[in-house]
């Protein structure tokens, strides 16, 4: 791999974790609520790399790279969901520790096959 595109990926990662801050600090005000905002920052991740995996070739690898690899790497983050459901377990909120768990899972497995479908399909219309 080009030396360049390494710097592009890191560079694309950072904004990647930017954005994660953001979006979890604009829709989960206060400490100890449900976390909806890495909820919202994973489902949206996943449906964004669907989309680009669907889309195959017609995305230049390069930049498939710079945006799956770094820019959705940084962004979504399966360990915050895993520390969120245990504090929220810890807490005895079990309802919504698992649903923090199992939801993030199920809306996130929807939200790739529908990127993928979308891309597959934006793909083909643009033959390729």
């Amino acid at each position: 791999m080009r030396a360049w595109l390494m710097l592009v990926i890191a560079v694309s990662g950072g904004v990647g974790a930017g954005l994660r801050y953001i979006v979890d600090r604009r829709l989960t005000p206060r400490a100890g609520g449900f976390p909806t905002g890495i909820l919202v920052v994973n489902v949206s991740g996943s449906l964004a790399l669907g989309l680009i995996t669907g889309l195959g070739t017609a995305v230049a690898p390069e930049l498939s790279l710079a945006l799956g690899l770094g820019l959705l790497g940084g962004y979504t983050t399966f360990s915050t969901v895993s520390v969120e459901a245990v504090l929220l377990a810890e807490r005895r909120r079990w309802r919504d520790a698992a649903l923090n768990l199992f939801g993030t899972l199920l809306l996130a497995l929807a939200g790739a096959g529908l990127g993928i479908a979308v891309g597959a399909g934006i793909g083909a219309a643009l033959g390729r």
